[in-house]
């Protein structure tokens, strides 16, 4: 280090205050120093050399507001220089912010955004991947090489930059920073910005660069006052990525034609404004449906219908939190508004937040009246606008002629100009999914009542079919042939059947062909095109048509040709929809055989590509198809991008691998692809750049391949199914120790096998044979008693023996049969005489002859294992009594028992083929869910409102007829609702209910155990068999009924619509229902019929008042099973002995009041925090605290729906009682439903006084406890020194008596989950306020920590170094159990020990490294890893050491998932613990000790409440500057060594010290190493702040006066050395021997010693003491 001193001021090199790491050159011929010119040096701040820049990071960000933005500067030749940004983008900056440690790239400037740069422009046109650590490693011009200028500087905005102000960008004149006027600076004065084009994505921009979340709104028209400066910005456009306003596309700054009434702003999300209480609905049924209302002028008013849409619905129901707009009805639907009428003509583009935001006339001006009131209907209303349109005559309610309600009558609509967009309104409005087809000409049969609606105009965007454009109401030139139609997606009409593709690579690629009178045949090519191929690709479910090749491309058929001449619309559900010649009717011949390419075949007719000769089409040799021929591609340069592509272009998901070697076999074409070169972001393969066609250097030993994630093959799994007919089946092999071996069958089953076929993406598990099934293994047996749970990712998850531990050989080799293997066990088996091959009479196939299976002993169990071998689903029912006709062939099993895990039928037990005492009349049947049967057409609910509620019908023998209602009831009419897809049963009316049928009574004496498939299921007497009139036929009422009986009946006069006296609507007048009788059965009838839960209570005497009307009914009695009040027994209407006292009440459980218990909590903050009182004997009493806890509370808070509880405080908490002491030792489990249900003392009977009063706080009662809390000093809120707030400030706690418990409290009042630890001794350092609590002693139910018991305020026998701190579960911190860091300064330093066998233990150093340090640290939650110390660096430890030549590659999510010995296997010796330190220690407490002031002096940390010093090794002025910005002492002066202000008492704990010096705390510098013992005593490190420089002129001027002396002592020391020198005796021995200097004779015993002992050899503590003499 050179300062312009003599030769003999010169610091040596190697000296500690220098960085340079040259090892001394000896005493003997090493220039003497001047220690304390340098110290001169140091004090006064002289400019030295070394700057302190680290040459490791070689890369700055200079000129902005922090260290991670500004101008981008490079080092080279040991001179800073600028980048050039040619080809400057976010890539670059991203490396950029990486090799700075600044987290992500925000923006990359251009154009010397931080200013220009003076020096050289070293790089230009880099172009980095954005994969390289530094910058260096990008690709750019040589160093120097350019062609830019400094205007041309780039820069960098890292997401760490922590830019406190946005700078050039302010909202103005809101109610915040996150809302109001935009203004930007430009020139040094603020402007605004003009409104033309602004939109919510230039907003956006706005909000995210201000860090204000999101935008909400982007009003225009100075919605915030005008501005008054210049209007810089005009015409912005915003694609919405940029980092800041400034980047956006716009004019030039100031060039505008707007005026300040066009000022542009904004309203973040972070604004906190609220424009909900400016808008609501009223007069319907919710406050999300309603009349539309504004406030304005503090008046509310109503708004106009005119242009009134959907479109402002939805910016209503957004406003109000309401969900999406149902309909936006006009014409005052909710009745007309009273007083203004605020807007008219309001326009929205659906983009606003609230309705004020959307152009209007000014407001008050309009031309309406009342009449044409605005309304809106929010999908949170509860109404439900589906209930006026129906699909009749269907097979399902999502299939049929379409009919609406209007005038309360059904009626049809007219198919003119009907088509699909209509026809998804309908299935969108009736939650059927999207329209399949919308079929004209009275396609679901002639309706006979009104023709209500003509010429329907949907847009498709309607809510309803209501919404859409039609000619009045009733008005029409129609007939019923006319009648429209609509079929929808969920419909369940299966019109598939009759058509497939054949001859092609899947079942979505291939020659057409369709069934008729049942034969297959072709379709012919003439006018054959893309939209009747669409039809075909999705009535097979094939997606979407991708070709319509005619020329029959898939080959010829040879049977008859069906169609021609088809010519579709696009909107049908089947081929045979459209329009076509006669079937058969031709001219054609099997040339033109038309043909399908659908989107899910795998075939990319883009792409000309292919995957060949592999396992399945996402896995094979690559082909491509060029000049009509296919050929291979050369593997050279071959990789896993360009795999990706093949596989992201054939639809395959992403590449697993990119094998060459003609891995997949060798081609026998051309190779036209060589060289090939993917950036991984192209759409087709033939994108990548390559080679020209054809031109190669290669063999077919070189054709590359493709695995892609869709190709079943598991390159992970390191698993194979071997010696099968596919890669689906075969013997099990596992690679293990780079060899394959076998798994042994002890204990194999379907369930293990199920992980097999997962793991190879081969499907569902068939069967798991044993016995060497596919033959025996000859390598290795791996794994035996392998038991899985199923939900196992691998085989290699699954529990099981070690390694090659086993005792089979290999005629026990375990085998597996997938779904997708292509085994025909089906072949086997088949229903037949079915609608489909899914349902049908059980055939199986033995000694090559068919034959039927009896129904002895068959159930739904065996149904389920024939349905699953099928691929057919689930087992819908398994009908027997030959329900799909009699076979005529072998009754080939009886007495079949499956258990239900089966692969196939022929695996059940079963008596010997071909032996039965069957006939064919007890032939067994299938029916599996995806056949396409509705086993609902053969039950049907006639005569009722809708097909949902009704006359139970079944059809048998085909022919209709009823059931009898002995034994009917409501788990019978459940199976009915179920079978039919209505939902759940409301009710089971008995004696023709819905009227009386008038054929065969088929079912009586039904009964059903609630768990049946179909009605046919439950037992009953014999078909036909019965004792009835069809005055008994049974009726059923499902949930999915329609039936809105509600609109009769409600609850008056309380607080919710869920609670109050009974009122009914009887001839157009409401009236009450009497008391007699009335009970909590009736009261559920009510609740279930209003939708309010369950009931509660049943008051009478009028509890919620008088009526004033008739008291319509009396003695009424419900069962229970009643959908409504009216379907119950009672007198006739009217006929009474009542009067108004005796008025029935109810309260349902969704009212909000909690009548059961007769329970309240009072005197507190809210219903659901106060003191408990229960109702006994017409009288409230009070509960003693006599073992009152958290377990009775929770009770109480669940009776009353108060959340859960937070506190049971007791001593008369909330005050005392003066009435009775009801309740005492009350003993809840926590399951009761109400208080009284708990065990406690007879009524009245108790030892207490009111004092002992309990009390309850629960969770919903927003008692504010938690303000007086706070945790500080932690890495977040939710982690730090406990503070609690007492008589205007903040104090800490004392830790005596503080644990885990007390702890608890905290965490739960602050909303952290759980606590983790409870630390003391001012674990995060050392409160300076008041100690307000001591002696804290929770029982851990309290909700407050003030609840628990504590000394008085301020008590205490405490200081703050015993200050009481929390760790709770949602601080972030990782209190992993398996993993600890142990004798370190923080849970993020120490040594390494794992939790195996419930013992800790420690970790091995062999091999341990950065990587695995990395993975304990991500483990912990404690940053990255600074350093992993070897050789018991935290101490050796004393258990067990568990973990040796431990192996991560840095990814792991944890330690154990990294490769090491087996557990407790290790060649150590406790000497090699292994240690780990993280970046996130926490904040390392400093102090500066010795010195004259607290901001000068000896460095020293604080390490397990033990201080200790810093080494000097490496120290300088950037670590100086960090410990003083730390200590809030300024900037530092000096970085003085060597001990300079005293030695300390402790260890030197931190080396290696190594800041930028932009960090704000010591711990975010590196720090090599952390420990005790590390340097020598003498080598404290000590810092000057100017944070000491108070007295101003006087500090100054006795500078200046030390200044002097140490150039007079600097002049001495010189002379004398030539003095010495002079003499013969070069190092002055004469005087360090006076001094006590290293090598002199000890002192005599007494002879005092101020100092300790003198390390030897050491020059610089000679030169302490020669100066020391000076």
């Amino acid at each position: 280090m050179n300062m312009g001193f003599p030769g003999c001021l010169l610091l040596p090199d190697g000296h500690p205050f220098g960085r340079s790491s040259a090892a001394y050159a000896g005493a003997g011929n090493t220039k003497v120093p001047i220690l304390l010119a340098w110290f001169w040096v140091s004090m006064t701040g002289f400019p030295m050399a070394d700057s302190g820049i680290s040459e490791v990071a070689q890369l700055r960000l200079v000129n902005g507001p922090s260290r991670c933005a500004g101008r981008v500067e490079v080092l080279h030749n040991e001179q800073w220089g600028t980048v050039c940004d040619d080809t400057w983008d976010l890539t670059e900056a991203r490396v950029v912010c990486r090799q700075l440690g600044c987290g992500t790239a925000l923006s990359a400037p251009r154009e010397s955004r931080f200013g220009q740069g003076p020096d050289r422009i070293w790089l230009d046109e880099v172009n980095c991947t954005g994969t390289e650590a530094a910058l260096s490693e990008c690709k750019a011009r040589p160093w120097g090489e350019h062609n830019c200028n400094h205007v041309e500087d780039a820069s960098v905005v890292c997401s760490e930059s922590v830019i406190p102000d946005p700078g050039p960008l302010q909202l103005v004149n809101g109610p915040n920073r996150c809302a109001g006027r935009v203004e930007v600076l430009h020139n040094h004065q603020w402007g605004t910005v003009c409104d033309d084009g602004w939109d919510l994505t230039d907003a956006g921009v706005v909000c995210r660069q201000l860090g204000c979340g999101t935008a909400l709104s982007a009003p225009g028209r100075a919605q915030f006052g005008q501005g008054s400066g210049p209007i810089w910005l005009a015409e912005v456009n915003c694609a919405g990525s940029e980092a800041a306003l400034s980047e956006c596309r716009t004019k030039s700054w100031g060039d505008h034609n707007c005026h300040h009434r066009a000022d542009a702003s904004v309203v973040c999300s972070d604004s906190d404004i609220s424009e909900v209480a400016q808008l609501r609905l009223v007069n319907g049924p919710s406050r999300c449906a309603g009349r539309v209302e504004v406030l304005h002028n503090e008046l509310w008013g109503t708004v106009c219908d005119d242009t009134w849409d959907l479109t402002e619905a939805r910016v209503v129901c957004r406003q109000l939190g309401c969900g999406t707009a149902l309909s936006a009805p006009g014409r005052a639907q909710f009745g007309r508004g009273s007083d203004r009428i605020w807007l008219d003509d309001v326009q929205c583009k659906g983009t606003e937040t609230g309705l004020s935001e959307c152009r209007a006339r000014p407001w008050g001006d309009n031309n309406c009246h009342h009449g044409e009131d605005a309304g809106v209907v929010c999908t949170d209303s509860g109404i439900s606008e589906v209930t006026q349109l129906r699909l009749v005559n269907g097979s399902s309610r999502c299939a049929g002629r379409v009919e609406v309600f209007h005038n309360k009558k059904w009626g049809t609509v007219c198919n003119d100009s009907w088509d699909l967009q209509d026809a998804g309104v309908v299935c969108r409005q009736l939650g059927c999914g999207t329209a399949l087809s919308a079929p004209a000409g009275a396609h679901f049969g002639q309706g006979s009542d009104h023709i209500w609606l003509d010429n329907v105009s949907c847009t498709g965007t309607e809510a309803a079919l209501s919404q859409c454009r039609t000619r009045p109401w009733g008005d029409s030139n129609c007939t019923h042939e006319e009648d429209a139609s609509v079929v929808c997606s969920d419909s369940a009409i299966a019109e598939q059947a009759p058509v497939r593709l054949v001859n092609g690579p899947s079942r979505c690629a291939g020659r057409v062909e369709v069934f008729h009178n049942q034969q297959w045949g072709t379709v012919c090519d003439d006018s054959w095109d893309i939209t009747d191929a669409g039809v075909v690709c999705r009535q097979l479910g094939c997606g979407t048509a991708l070709s319509a090749p005619g020329g029959s491309r898939f080959g010829q058929g040879t049977d008859r040709i069906w169609l021609n001449e088809v010519n579709c619309t696009g909107t049908e559900a089947a081929l045979s929809e459209c329009k076509a010649r006669p079937w058969g009717e031709h001219n054609c011949n099997h040339v033109e055989d038309a043909s399908v390419v659908c989107s899910d075949s795998g075939i990319s007719e883009e792409a000309q590509l292919r995957l060949v000769n592999g396992p399945s089409r996402c896995a094979g040799r690559v082909e491509v198809l060029h000049n009509q021929r296919w050929g291979t591609v050369c593997d050279d340069s071959w990789d896993i991008t360009d795999a990706g592509v093949v596989c992201r272009e054939l639809g395959c998901g992403m590449a697993l691998s990119a094998p060459g070697g003609a891995r997949f076999g060798r081609g026998s074409d051309h190779i036209w692809l060589d060289d090939v070169n993917c950036a991984g972001t192209e759409a087709a393969f033939t994108e990548c750049r390559a080679r020209p066609w054809g031109d190669n250097n290669c063999n077919h030993g070189e054709d590359a391949g493709a695995v892609c994630s869709e190709s079943g093959i598991s390159e992970v799994a390191q698993l194979r199914l071997v010696n099968g007919s596919s890669h689906c089946a075969g013997r099990v092999e596992v690679f293990h120790n780079k060899k394959w071996g076998t798994v042994c069958d002890d204990s194999w089953d379907l369930q293990d096998a199920g992980v097999v076929c997962r793991q190879l993406g081969c499907g569902t598990a068939l069967s798991a044979p044993a016995g060497a099934h596919f033959g025996q293994g000859s390598e290795h047996i791996w794994l035996a008693n392998v038991n899985c749970t199923g939900s196992e990712v691998a085989l290699s998850d699954c529990r099981a023996q070690p390694w090659g531990d086993s005792n089979c050989t290999h005629g026990e080799d375990a085998g597996v049969e997938c779904s997708d293997s292509g085994i025909s066990e089906v072949a086997q088996l088949r229903l037949v005489n079915g609608p489909s091959r899914c349902a049908g009479r059980v055939e199986v196939l033995h000694n090559e002859l068919w034959g039927t299976v009896c129904d002895d002993s068959w159930d739904l169990t065996e149904a389920r294992v024939v349905c699953r071998q099928l691929g057919c689903g689930t087992a819908l029912s398994a009908p027997g009594r030959a329900r799909f006709g009699q076979g005529s062939d072998r009754i080939w099993l009886d007495d079949v028992h499956c258990t239900g895990t089966e692969g196939s039928l022929t695996k059940c037990r079963a008596q010997p083929w071909g032996d039965n005492n069957c006939n064919h009349g007890e032939d067994a049947g299938v029916v599996c869910s995806d056949s396409g049967i509705s086993e609902v057409a053969q039950v049907r609910l006639v005569n009722g409102s809708s097909r949902c509620a009704g006359r139970v019908e079944v059809f048998h023998n085909k022919k209709w007829g009823t059931v009898c209602d002995g034994g009917w009831d409501l788990q019978d009419a459940g199976i009915v609702c179920r079978q039919l897809g209505c939902g759940t049963a409301l009710s089971a009316p008995a004696g023709a209910h819905f009227g009386q049928g008038s054929d065969h009574i088929w079912l009586d004496n039904v009964t059903c155990t609630g768990t049946e498939v179909a009605l046919s299921d439950c037992r009953a007497r014999s078909w036909g068999d019965s004792n009835c009139t069809h005055g008994e036929d049974a009726g059923v009422e499902c949930s999915d009924s329609g039936i809105s009986e509600v609109a009769q009946l409600r609850l008056v006069n309380s607080s919710s619509h869920c609670a109050g006296r009974v009122e009914v609507l009887h001839d157009q007048q409401w009236g009450t229902v009497c008391d007699d009788s009335w009970d909590i059965t009736d009261a559920g009838v009510v609740c279930r019929q209003l939708g309010c839960g369950t009931a509660l209570s049943a008051p009478g005497r009028a509890q919620f008042g008088r009526g004033s009307d008739r008291i319509w009914l009396d003695d009424v009695h419900c069962t229970g099973t009643e959908a409504a009040l009216s379907d119950c027994r009672s007198r006739p209407w009217g006929d009474n002995n009542c009067n108004h006292g005796e008025d029935a009440g109810v309260v349902c459980s969704d009212s909000g009041i909690s009548e059961v218990a007769q329970l309240r909590l009072v005197n507190g903050p809210s219903r659901c925090a106060g003191r408990v009182e229960v109702l006994h004997n017409q009288q409230w009493g009070t509960v003693c605290d006599d073992s009152w806890d958290l377990t009775e509370a929770r009770v109480v808070c669940r009776q009353l729906a108060c959340g859960m509880a937070l506190s049971a405080p007791g001593g008369a908490r909330f005050g005392q009682g003066s009435d009775r002491i009801w309740l005492d030792d009350v003993h809840c489990t926590g399951t009761e439903g109400s208080l009284t249900e708990c065990r406690a003392r007879p009524w009245g009977d108790n030892n207490c006084n009111h004092g002992e009063d309990a009390g309850v706080v629960c969770s919903d009662s927003a008692i504010p406890e938690q303000t007086p809390l706070r945790l500080v000093n932690g890495p977040s809120n939710c982690s730090g020194r406990v503070e609690v707030f007492h008589n205007q400030l903040w104090g800490t706690v004392c830790d005596d008596n503080w644990d885990l418990t007390e702890a608890r409290v905290v965490c739960r009042q602050l909303g952290c989950g759980t606590a983790l630890s409870a630390p003391g001794r001012a674990q995060f350092g050392r409160g300076s306020d008041r100690i307000w609590l001591d002696d804290v002693h929770c029982t851990g139910t309290e909700a407050a920590l003030s609840d628990c018991r504590s000394r008085p305020w301020g008590d205490n026998n405490c200081h703050h170094g015993e200050d009481a701190s929390a760790v709770c579960s949602g601080s972030g911190v990782s209190e992993v159990a398996s993993l600890r860091l142990v004798n370190g300064p923080s849970r993020c330093a120490g040594r390494v020990e794992v939790l195996h066998n419930q013992q800790w233990g420690t970790v091995c150093d062999d091999g341990w490294g950065l990587f695995e340090a990395e993975v304990v640290c991500r483990q912990l939650g404690c940053g990255t890893a600074l350093s992993a110390p070897h050789g018991a660096h935290f101490g050796q430890g004393s258990d067990r050491m568990w973990l040796d030549e431990v192996q991560c590659t840095g990814a792991e999510a944890a330690l154990t998932e990294c490769k090491a010995k087996p557990w407790g296997e290790h060649g150590c010796n406790p000497g090699e613990d292994a240690s780990v330190v993280c970046s996130d220690q926490g904040q390392l407490r400093l102090r500066l000790t010795s010195g004259p002031s607290s901001c000068s002096g000896r460095v020293e940390v604080l390490i397990n409440d033990t201080w200790g010093a810093v080494c000097d090794a490496g120290w300088g002025l950037p670590e100086a500057g960090v410990v003083c910005k730390q200590l809030g002492c300024g900037t530092a002066l000096s970085a003085p060594g060597v001990a300079q202000f005293g030695h300390g008492a402790g260890d030197v704990w931190l080396e290696g010290v190594s800041c930028l010096g932009q960090e704000s705390l010591i711990t975010e510098c590196q720090l090599s190493r952390l420990g005790p013992g590390l340097c020598g005593r003498g080598s404290e490190a000590s810092v000057v702040c100017a944070g000491q420089a108070g007295p101003g002129l006087f500090c100054s001027v006795l500078l200046g006066l030390g200044a002097l002396m140490v150039l007079i002592c600097g002049a001495l020391l010189c002379w004398r050395r030539r003095r010495d020198r002079a003499a013969g005796n070069p190092l002055g021995h004469v005087h360090l021997e006076e001094l006590g200097a290293p090598g002199t004779p000890a002192r005599p015993q007494g002879v005092a010693n101020p100092e300790p002992p003198e390390e030897p050899h050491s020059e610089m503590t000679w030169l302490v003491r020669e100066d020391a003499v000076l």
